[in-house]
């Protein structure tokens, strides 16, 4: 299982008609150890996406580096880098599922492309995935018969069909319900509990306050937080040194 480190990562992306890019990133340093529940917090436009779909691999940065374990993926061959995805399951913020595929179909696309990780047929991993998010013979239907946490179940579902090592869930729980949002947090505290990393971005104040993991703040495209067993929004000490990320 792998440790994510990011050295001096920055993230631009630049303007239609406009002189300046946008700074989405900026010189972040960051290190996430094996087996960490980590919570990405912050206002929109804070950088939080950005920052989980350079951690995925999603995106190469526009600076910097990010290490898996002491591979340097940023340097590797567009093949290789892809490939790089595969150790992680990742759900974005904006729904993704094919609208005109079945449930099936949706899951059987994500499985086929770890077929040389894991070794079970699709079908089999289809059908224990969505059982494992507590969803039970939906394969044949479509996304728009499902409700909002049915569909995000879904994506859930195929985030760890091919048993990956690090999962990277961007709002995962967005405009669900309270009981909804637990029942995901405690199957996602039980995968942590069996050795899988968890890095999630969430606006769900309440149950990242209940949860007390480490929980990153960003502000502006940088850290103003970083703390063990934290609090929503929780800020420590500012470093006045330049380009510094880390808070005493």
């Amino acid at each position: 299982m792998p440790q994510i480190r990011l050295e001096s990562i920055s993230k631009d992306f630049p303007q239609e008609h406009e002189p300046l890019a946008v700074h989405a990133i900026r010189s972040v340093d960051l290190t996430i150890e094996r087996g960490e529940f980590v919570f990405v917090t912050g206002s929109s436009g804070a950088g939080k996406s950005t920052l989980l779909d350079l951690i995925a691999c999603q995106t190469r940065p526009t600076q910097g580096s990010v290490f898996l374990n002491d591979i340097n993926v940023t340097r590797l061959p567009r093949r290789q880098w892809v490939r790089r995805r595969l150790c992680f399951g990742y759900v974005p913020q904006t729904p993704s599922l094919i609208r005109k595929r079945t449930i099936g179909e949706n899951l059987t696309l994500a499985a086929v492309l770890g077929q040389k990780r894991v070794q079970q047929p699709p079908a089999e991993r289809v059908k224990k995935s969505l059982s494992m998010v507590g969803l039970g013979d939906v394969t044949h239907r479509y996304p728009v018969e499902l409700s909002t946490g049915e569909c995000r179940r879904v994506e859930l579902a195929r985030a760890i069909i091919n048993n990956p090592e690090i999962l990277v869930l961007d709002e995962l729980t967005a405009n669900l319900d309270d009981d909804t949002v637990w029942d995901m947090f405690l199957f996602l505290s039980e995968l942590n509990r069996h050795g899988i990393t968890i890095v999630m971005a969430s606006h769900a104040k309440k149950f990242v306050n209940l949860m007390r993991r480490r929980v990153i703040t960003l502000v502006d495209g940088t850290i103003r937080g970083d703390v063990q067993k934290g609090r929503y929004g929780d800020v420590v000490g500012f470093n006045p040194i330049p380009n510094a990320n880390r808070f005493v």
